[in-house]
């Protein structure tokens, strides 16, 4: 990422993007929510990707170095804080439940404004509250750093349905598989095939935003059958996808 602009406040309010449309790379000196209450929002940093769809909201620290990218029709939404109620110090995808849905949606509405008074505070206060209580999930897409581990990470970002082993793969990245099953531990924080699933969960999101059907879906992402991505999708994010923008 380059051309890193800095905002002195994290901004508040609603951003609707088209597909593949995003935000480049800045950081601010406050908190932010970022929520897609249609689409998909993918937030890329340093140390990874993360994606979240219409259920999932992102925590972005103060002063981390981040860009948006829109999958789909997106219809952005954005919460500033200048505390951090969550007392986290890294990216992180929450749950968002209807209640918290519809209080993002409608502290950032445009009809709304800082002059709403006590009923505005009163909003903010259990906006909070209900952030507070949001599980985090692990939807987080780390990046590799070592050469040998970036080469096979590059390979299955460019077809996710690679269903070569580790060995196999290890081979064509000039090394073993031990030793790039050591480097998945050390750089990112789970084993290989944790994080191929990942990958393929995150392709999938991004295709089915594009309005990609179910079933060709799960072969362009490596399932062997629609109902066996169904499966591990449902698992991942509570809901098939079938529904991922129905919601």
């Amino acid at each position: 990422m380059t051309a890193i602009r800095h905002l002195p406040e994290a901004p508040t309010g609603r951003r609707p993007l088209a597909p593949g449309a995003g935000i480049d790379a800045h950081r601010h000196d406050t908190h932010q929510i970022v929520y897609a209450c249609r689409g998909v929002l993918s937030v890329t940093t340093g140390a990874g990707t993360w994606v979240a769809p219409a259920n999932r909201a992102i925590w972005i620290p103060a002063g981390t170095v981040h860009e948006h990218r829109a999958h789909g029709d997106t219809d952005l939404r954005l919460v500033g804080l200048a505390d951090n109620p969550l007392g986290l110090g890294h990216p992180t995808v929450l749950v968002v439940g209807p209640l918290l849905r519809e209080l993002i949606i409608t502290y950032t509405s445009d009809d709304r404004s800082p002059s709403d008074g006590g009923e505005r505070e009163r909003l903010w206060a259990v906006l909070v509250d209900q952030l507070k209580r949001a599980p985090e999930q692990r939807l987080h897409l780390p990046a590799a750093r070592d050469p040998r581990l970036t080469a096979v990470c590059a390979i299955l970002h460019r077809d996710p349905a690679d269903s070569r082993t580790l060995a196999q793969l290890a081979v064509q990245a000039g090394t073993s598989d031990r030793t790039l099953a050591r480097l998945c531990r050390r750089e990112l924080g789970m084993s290989f095939p944790q994080w191929r699933t990942q990958l393929r969960l995150h392709h999938a999101l991004l295709l089915l935003a594009d309005g990609v059907a179910v079933t060709t879906v799960a072969h362009r992402c490596g399932w062997a059958s629609a109902s066996a991505f169904i499966d591990v999708f449902r698992r991942a994010f509570g809901y098939t996808p079938g529904r991922a923008f129905t919601l």
